[in-house]
């Protein structure tokens, strides 16, 4: 797990007359089958699992149910999550387990009325590196470089990325980022910004 702290940048969007910004629990999400990457207030963490091809049906359901328990477990209190959306172009054998654990989770914030944002691969990547095509090693240097975190694999920095994109979107960024990159912004799917509450 890595440490990170947030760095507010000068002038945020959010600031009022009423005094400095309010500082708003998001978190970022990439669901992932092996190693699901979270990034909070408090960090970043990694759930890892495992499952084989030949499990039975109720198999395959216990996992994904123990996966987004583990996942709500590390989350936390928080007032906005910010998800990776799926890529639609992914094939293979898992391609509904995964689609079925996104959905799980979405439907437990969404039935906890936590807003969630849903951020495209390449929204994510353009964010961090300023180019939709980066791959996911330049993502990840991007985040340690930006956040100063330390980060131990790619899905954990993918949670980072998708973490300051929504501190970002909410008016207080975790570091300043060229405006190349926040363009990528406008490519996710918001929800309404009043719903985003302190809980």
């Amino acid at each position: 797990m890595s440490t990170l702290f947030d760095v507010t940048t000068a002038a945020p969007a959010a600031t009022t007359a009423a005094g400095p910004p309010t500082r708003y629990r998001v978190a970022g999400l990439d669901i992932s089958l092996t190693g699901t990457g979270i990034a909070t207030l408090g960090g970043t963490t990694l759930i890892t699992s495992t499952g084989h091809r030949k499990d039975t049906i109720p198999q395959r359901r216990t996992r994904l149910k123990r996966i987004a328990d583990d996942i709500f477990t590390a989350l936390g209190l928080v007032d906005l999550v910010v998800i990776e959306g799926p890529s639609h172009h992914s094939v293979g054998g898992s391609v509904w387990d995964r689609g079925g654990l996104w959905w799980i989770v979405v439907d437990r914030l969404c039935a906890d009325a936590v807003p969630v944002a849903v951020m495209p691969p390449t929204s994510r990547a353009k964010y961090a590196t300023g180019s939709g095509a980066a791959r996911k090693a330049a993502v990840m240097e991007a985040a340690r470089h930006r956040y100063g975190a330390i980060l131990d694999n790619d899905n954990e920095a993918d949670a980072l990325v998708l973490r300051a994109a929504g501190m970002d979107w909410l008016g207080t960024p975790l570091a300043e980022v060229p405006d190349g990159h926040r363009a990528a912004l406008a490519g996710v799917q918001w929800p309404d910004r009043e719903a985003v509450t302190r809980r």
